[in-house]
């Protein structure tokens, strides 16, 4: 393992952590102060914050469609940066934006329309109906400027920049904590507007942050923007997008779902408010402390797609292999720091500021319990699966690795742990963490078998 580590030149790691680090502060600015917002919602009470995690249930649908179109777009736009061609990374660019502008737009304007029914699909509570519509609703408008930076962003990634992401994102994400703050609470003679003080911060940090792409993307010469190919990207880009977007849309959108039913689970078991409340807690301590994860497989699929682009086909599984090592590695430092700071922080810290019920913080110390076993493997599995072999293009097979594993292990053991045999929480909560496990071996037999190396690119 050391050995392998030892092959790589300086300038793999320069990449990799030139990638990964801006990454990694970016998501923990934005991490950071997501458990913040859920302080300050979860002050005004269980529903309340029950209430918002319901709310935000279809958006979490979006945002991993959205995720979809950008894991689309870095594919090809890392292989085309390999390869040196700027007009077609353009014309990329174009097509990921159409797609997430449509998607959005329709999305978000159902909700706008008919908030009650979309979130009575959610849960039967009325009362985290009539609390989570109003919040839905102005977020609703909040996430076509979401998703038109997210994809703006990711481009830049793949090309080796992350520093745009550090810039948009923490700044909007501080500029909504504050927001949060006087709005909720009503400060600085605002009225105190609660739940939907919080909505009406998330709207006012995405205009901001558009306003801060938007300036980027003009000014910037790393990527200079020709909006002709943009506006006419044309068919041959189409369908490449298509036949490399579709299917990780397809699997972002599914697995998407997916994780919306688990709030469902828990939202139909004993005592919901508690259960969703800390399922919101515990989820949000988790993204604190897994920003190195998501850092990882982004910063490898950038690697990759750049090696592959560039024709580099000879050390592309030695590179590989030395991703999946410092993807392990990382996942284990990440689960050691997450259980010394359950222990030690968290626990008699963090849950008496939300004032929890003795229900919800036990639920939520269990999950953390559990997700600390867990997270070594799912670095390895985002490492891999996600950084490598989509970066490799091999899209296909990592779509049916992970539906596959989501659908025929965790959600139905979860529904059965939790809705028909009543199973603690720590139980139900493992159940959805069980595909993990076969996920990684799949992943692995897949990426050994080297067929995910492929060049995409193409001349344009």
């Amino acid at each position: 393992m050391i050995k392998l580590l030892k092959r790589q030149p300086k300038v793999f790691y320069a990449s990799l952590f030139g990638l990964m680090v801006p990454m990694i502060l970016q998501n923990l600015a934005t991490q950071s102060v997501a458990l913040a917002d859920t302080f300050m919602v979860g002050v005004l009470g269980e529903s309340s914050l029950a209430a918002v995690t319901l709310a935000n249930a279809p958006f979490f649908v979006l945002m991993v469609f959205t995720f979809g179109i950008q894991s689309g777009v870095g594919i090809l736009v890392a292989q085309y940066w390999g390869r040196g061609n700027r007009d077609a990374i353009n014309r990329v660019l174009g097509v990921g934006l159409y797609f997430a502008a449509v998607v959005t737009i329709i999305v978000g304007t159902a909700i706008l329309l008919f908030p009650n029914q979309v979130l009575g699909l959610v849960t039967p509570e009325k009362e985290l109906v009539l609390i989570g519509a109003p919040y839905a609703r102005v977020v609703a408008v909040s996430q076509i400027f979401s998703s038109v930076n997210n994809i703006y962003i990711a481009a830049q990634r793949s090309c080796g920049n992350a520093k745009i992401g550090v810039y948009a994102l923490t700044s909007s994400s501080l500029f909504n904590l504050f927001g949060n703050w006087v709005l909720i609470f009503g400060k600085f003679g605002f009225p105190e507007m609660g739940v939907l003080g919080a909505a009406v911060a998330t709207l006012a940090s995405r205009v901001l942050e558009s306003a801060i792409v938007v300036v980027y993307a003009f000014r910037n010469k790393h990527l200079p923007l020709k909006l002709k190919l943009m506006l006419r990207p044309g068919v041959v880009i189409v369908r490449d997008f298509i036949k490399y977007s579709l299917p990780v849309v397809i699997n972002e959108g599914l697995w998407g779902v997916a994780l919306m039913l688990y709030p469902v689970i828990f939202g139909h078991m004993t005592n919901p408010a508690a259960l969703l409340a800390a399922y919101t807690i515990a989820g949000n301590v988790e993204k604190v402390f897994t920003v190195a994860v998501f850092a990882t497989g982004n910063a490898a699929a950038a690697i990759i797609g750049k090696e592959l682009g560039a024709g580099r086909h000879d050390t592309i599984y030695d590179t590989g292999k030395s991703l999946a090592v410092i993807g392990l590695l990382i996942g284990v430092a990440s689960s050691a720091l997450l259980l010394v700071c359950t222990l030690t922080l968290i626990e008699p810290v963090v849950y008496p500021l939300f004032n929890l019920s003795g229900v919800a913080a036990k639920g939520a110390t269990s999950m953390l319990f559990v997700l600390c076993a867990c997270v070594p493997l799912r670095n390895l599995g985002f490492a891999v699966g996600i950084g490598v072999l989509r970066g490799g293009g091999d899209v296909r097979a990592m779509m049916y690795i992970d539906v596959c594993t989501l659908y025929l292990l965790g959600l139905p053991f979860a529904a059965i742990t939790g809705l028909l045999l009543g199973a603690d929480v720590a139980v139900v909560y493992a159940s959805t963490l069980l595909e993990e496990v076969f996920k990684s071996g799949l992943i692995l037999w897949r990426f050994k078998s080297r067929k995910w190396i492929k060049n995409i690119t193409r001349e344009i």
